[in-house]
């Protein structure tokens, strides 16, 4: 789902910390673009979710609780 006020947030909450979607783009050797992609939730990438979060100084689920439920239980690949 495309939620472009979370996406206005995160910018806001790395600029307040003097980053920004590009510093993280650069530390994943990934284009920008691919960073504002998962930002906006066009696409998901484990990766730059945990980088983008990590940033942030914040928990994955905290960031995008829609996505990383804090009480799922964990699931085994193959079920």
């Amino acid at each position: 789902m495309i939620d472009d006020k979370r996406h206005a947030n995160i910018k806001a909450a790395l600029a307040l910390r003097g980053r920004s979607l590009s510093d993280i783009a650069r530390k994943l050797e990934v284009a920008p673009t691919t960073i504002s992609i998962v930002s906006r939730g066009i696409r998901r990438s484990r990766r730059i979710e945990a980088a983008i979060a990590g940033e942030l100084g914040m928990p994955v689920g905290q960031v995008w609780p829609d996505r990383y439920p804090a009480n799922r239980p964990p699931t085994m690949k193959g079920e």
